[in-house]
């Protein structure tokens, strides 16, 4: 059986690949996730991405490592994980109103033989006019420091949007699933 790596901490991401009923571990990554000047939003999650999947690989000779990684991007501004509440709020009065698009990059790498698969997904998210007080009560009962654009669609978060559309709505959540399943097909993982 090939051993599967999840090069990732999150949360989020290890229940969206449970979802496959596959045999996995995670195994988080110390990687400098700063994006580098000039860096579009896509070339960014999917060279952290890869960077997560091989930094891994080091320790993972012979896996299939899953490395992804999420942008949120308004009006060509990145908007990454807020870490606290004032970066939270600040993000999310910026994009009351407005359009999101989510960058979600996804690299599978086959340490075995050295194959390496990366791509990016993107999903789009309208939010809500959003008061401050909105804004607020979201915060405090849905602290959302750790999720790229500071909301959490899985969640309470839905009540912040107007519309959401892509191909993939895993990819909002952090792990674009259909995209991984082609990949790790690719790789000679059979998902059914």
């Amino acid at each position: 059986m090939i051993q599967i790596v999840l090069a990732s901490s999150s949360p989020f991401r290890k229940e969206l690949l449970q979802r496959l009923h596959l045999k996995f571990e995670t195994n988080s990554p110390d990687i400098d996730e700063n994006a580098i000047k000039g860096e579009s939003p896509s070339t960014l999650v999917e060279r952290l991405a890869r960077s997560k999947a091989l930094a891994v690989a080091e320790n993972y000779p012979n896996a299939i490592i899953i490395g992804s990684d999420q942008v949120a991007v308004c009006n060509n501004r990145v908007l990454g994980k807020p870490g606290n509440l004032e970066n939270a709020t600040e993000q999310l009065e910026f994009v009351s109103g407005k359009l999101v698009t989510y960058f979600t990059g996804l690299c599978v790498f086959n340490a075995a033989n050295n194959e390496l698969q990366y791509d990016h997904v993107k999903f789009y998210v309208e939010f809500r006019q959003l008061t401050e007080k909105m804004i607020a009560n979201y915060l405090e009962k849905e602290p959302a420091f750790n999720c790229a654009g500071s909301f959490k669609s899985e969640a309470l978060g839905i009540a912040l949007t107007h519309s959401m559309s892509g191909k993939d709505p895993t990819s909002l959540i952090g792990l674009p699933l259909i995209r991984l399943i082609e990949m790790l097909e690719k790789a000679g993982i059979e998902i059914i």
